[in-house]
């Protein structure tokens, strides 16, 4: 049988009425939303202070409702369930790029991220994104502000780390750590305990596709998988790294927000398997047996 041939006949396209049924009403749904829109966007201006009101509440639909769950079907259909890494965000766009591996028990990684200076973050509650919020607003520091969800083999990260800017909750350095399922191997074969996601967010916007308000990355997310190596690669000797080089190649993208990202597809694998993590918990909090302080004049320390 010769390409393009079945059972000896040539193969010929087939005309699928139903597809192109779907496809006229996908199309007639995305206009017909935008003039929605336009069409209330354009009346709202007719009903003076209330005008304004009623575009507020249909942002907030559109933004946190309607387009979320748009996203969320069409991503199901089309984005690739299996690692490829890139994070995902909840509703199903790609996230952050994966810049970082690690070896390690859970209590050595948290043990030396807070020697490096770094801050857990606390998880998103209704408490911490007011706080968050308000502070941002009045510009007053929050060290631990919460980090938004990203999924990574089909959960939320299991914790985050941050270093806030200047006491600017809008400026800060973050990343997002996910244990790796058991006997889960890299593509290429290696095999890693953790990877993490690290980017610097430089401002407080709105996501290019959704419309929230949300925080704005720096693209060059080389600069801070760099920031977080060297800051954990000064805290002991005993921290080793490996560099996996090529890992992925090198792109320019987007992430989940609509803001671009690039990288050289590098992954740096830092090994904590002999770092001493005596005086902390499993879960990382300080038993008090020992002191523990940031790199003085170390990378942890190092101007942005």
């Amino acid at each position: 049988m010769t390409a393009g041939t079945e059972n000896g006949a040539p193969r010929r396209r087939r005309f699928s009425l139903l597809a192109v049924a779907d496809e006229f009403f996908f199309i007639f749904a995305g206009i017909a939303a935008f003039w929605l829109a336009w069409l209330l966007l354009s009346e709202s201006f007719h009903l003076g202070w209330w005008g304004i009101l009623v575009f507020v509440v249909f942002w907030g639909m559109l933004a946190y409702l309607v387009l979320p769950r748009i996203h969320r079907v069409l991503t199901t259909i089309y984005v690739p369930d299996y690692f490829i890494g890139r994070t995902r965000t909840s509703d199903g766009l790609l996230g952050d790029p994966v810049n970082l591996a690690l070896q390690g028990e859970e209590a050595q990684l948290h043990a030396a991220m807070l020697a490096a200076g770094w801050t857990r973050a606390d998880p998103v509650t209704a408490r911490s994104s007011l706080r968050i919020v308000t502070s941002t607003l009045s510009r007053r520091s929050y060290h631990e502000a919460p980090v938004s969800p990203l999924f990574l083999f089909g959960r939320i990260q299991d914790f985050a780390y941050q270093q806030e800017v200047e006491g600017n909750p809008a400026k800060r350095h973050h990343v997002r750590f996910w244990r790796t399922p058991d006997d889960w191997l890299l593509p290429g074969g290696a095999r890693v305990g953790w990877l993490a996601a690290g980017t610097f967010d430089r401002a407080v916007g709105f996501s290019l596709f959704t419309f929230q308000v949300t925080h704005r990355i720096d693209a060059d997310i080389d600069i801070e998988r760099d920031f977080i190596v060297d800051s954990l690669h000064g805290v002991s000797p005993t921290i080793e790294l490996e560099i996996l080089r090529d890992f992925s190649t090198g792109y320019h993208s987007r992430n989940g927000g609509g803001d671009s990202v690039r990288t050289d597809g590098h992954l740096p694998v830092v090994d904590l398997r002999g770092f001493d993590a005596e005086g902390f918990d499993a879960d990382g909090s300080d038993t008090g047996d020992r002191e523990t302080t940031g790199i003085e004049g170390g990378p942890a320390d190092a101007p942005r």
